[in-house]
């Protein structure tokens, strides 16, 4: 794609000195690296972000988030939570992050779930208190493991507004910034982490992105020997309570009884249930 991209500027950077009067004469080396520099800048604009870049955003998104959900002091509460989220990430095809995965518990008494860009996951005490085993605790950590995997909250950033971004630091101007080109710079970054905090708060995932993060929980919950089965006993409560679809992790298109059929219909393995006695009593144990 870059390659094509590339070609196509050349003829039109051809085309265009032809058409104005210009000899190849009149190409000094100061153009040529001008023009090479400027079609650079333009393929980079199309690139993703780097691990990196995702990881500083997930940052910005996460101090966002604890602005309006303070974190929960509880270092008993935050290690058990890492337990389960480290023990699963272990079972995905991404185990690693450029700043790893990092889980942590907001004091908020709403039933939430945030998944920020990069590896922070954060959940609500209101969250904690509304499951009712390890097994479910886990299925809700699994989903939002999934949503990270899947870049999902990367994805909610405009198209246009990385770009931008993208060129600014890749034009020769950007080496030496001025006060506009800062500014710029700042503004387009707080424009994505608006996009990916508006996400995650308010509008929620898409129908395929909660699809594909319920497919992949299942998957991650069975590999880890945590029982599938808790994410559909979860949501069913949830539903059953008229608490489905109201925010964050509940706030999704499909609903909660669309996301249960489709959960229905994907076949997971048997699950080793020996270990469930001592997950049940760590479980009650942290609770208390």
């Amino acid at each position: 794609m870059k390659a094509s991209l590339i070609a196509r500027l050349a003829l039109m950077t051809a085309t265009c000195l032809l058409t104005t009067g210009f000899s190849f004469s009149d190409i000094t080396s100061d153009r040529i690296s001008a023009i090479t520099s400027s079609v650079k800048s333009i393929a980079k604009a199309s690139r993703p972000l780097s691990e990196d870049e995702e990881y500083y955003v997930g940052r910005a998104v996460a101090a966002r988030l604890t602005s309006t959900y303070p974190l929960y002091n509880n270092n008993k509460l935050t290690d058990y939570l890492n337990q389960i989220g480290q023990a699963i990430v272990l079972h995905t095809e991404s185990p690693t992050t450029f700043g790893g995965y990092h889980f942590a518990l907001l004091d908020s008494r709403e039933i939430n779930a945030f998944a920020c860009p990069g590896g922070i996951i954060l959940i609500t005490r209101g969250m904690l208190d509304s499951v009712k085993n390890e097994d479910e605790l886990a299925a809700v950590l699994a989903h939002e493991v999934a949503h990270v995997i899947h870049r999902d909250g990367i994805a909610a950033i405009k198209s246009s507004r990385w770009s931008e971004a993208l060129l600014v630091v890749g034009s020769n101007a950007a080496k030496e910034f001025g006060p506009k080109d800062t500014a710029k710079l700042v503004s387009l970054f707080e424009g994505s982490i608006d996009d990916v905090v508006k996400t995650l708060v308010v509008n929620g995932y898409g129908r395929d992105q909660e699809k594909s993060a319920d497919t992949a929980a299942l998957s991650y919950l069975t590999e880890a020997g945590y029982d599938p089965k808790g994410l559909v006993g979860y949501l069913s409560r949830l539903e059953q309570a008229g608490q489905g679809s109201k925010g964050g992790i509940l706030s999704t298109h499909p609903g909660t009884a669309e996301r249960l059929e489709n959960i229905g219909q994907v076949k997971s393995p048997s699950t080793n249930t020996s270990t469930m006695p001592q997950r049940s009593k760590r479980f009650a144990e942290i609770k208390h």
